[in-house]
């Protein structure tokens, strides 16, 4: 009697491990955890490019500056925190066009004529649309500079064209065309350098995931 109750309990038991206990009902999603990531500024992949324009068809000079000091929260779970606050300093001495004889005209009649040794700024905004505003120092003058900006697989890259202009710097532009004057003269005998400059500043954060 006892042998045929416990074979009772046992195949009751199974019947209800095999009903309900098996497998999830289905349709129902089984939960996937997120990757938690710990994000660090990576002063390596740093880079400001600039692009200048002469002739009256705006023919382009490009170069960028090998040394910028980046400042702010260097790490954290917050990417766009980090970049948010960053800070920028930038030593016009590092110049470079690929062309010494260039670099040198540069900072010293440009540079030189409005007194300008450092370029500074910092980022006020990153908006969701993809617009960005950053205060730039340059002549003793701090300017709001609009541009957009993107941040794909932990790159971050901004671009804007600004008018040096607009830091009072006309002097410089006429003391580098002056000096410059036979290789800013283009077919049409005219020598022009423009004050509309583009630029670009992208930076790679380094990124832990588990």
């Amino acid at each position: 009697m006892k042998k045929a109750y416990f074979t009772s309990v046992f195949v009751l038991t199974s019947l209800f491990l095999t009903s309900c206990g098996g497998e999830a009902p289905k349709g129902e999603a089984l939960e996937v955890q997120e990757p938690v990531c710990f994000y660090s500024y990576n002063h390596e992949s740093s880079e400001m490019t600039w692009t200048a324009f002469k002739f009256n068809d705006k023919t382009a000079v490009g170069g960028t500056f090998t040394k910028i000091n980046v400042e702010g929260t260097t790490e954290g779970n917050d990417p766009m925190a980090i970049l948010k606050s960053l800070s920028f300093d930038i030593p016009v001495s590092t110049i470079e066009s690929q062309n010494e004889d260039r670099n040198e005209k540069i900072i010293k009649y440009f540079f030189g004529t409005i007194g300008t040794e450092n370029i500074t700024g910092k980022i006020v905004e990153l908006g969701e649309n993809g617009e960005a505003t950053l205060e730039v120092t340059m002549n003793n003058m701090a300017q709001e500079v609009k541009g957009q900006y993107t941040f794909v697989d932990d790159k971050f890259e901004f671009s804007a064209t600004i008018d040096v202009a607009n830091w009072k710097s006309s002097p410089g532009i006429a003391a580098l065309n002056k000096i410059c004057k036979d290789l800013h003269t283009g077919p049409d005998g005219v020598s022009k350098l423009w004050s509309e400059v583009d630029l670009t500043f992208s930076t790679t954060l380094a990124s832990d995931c588990n």
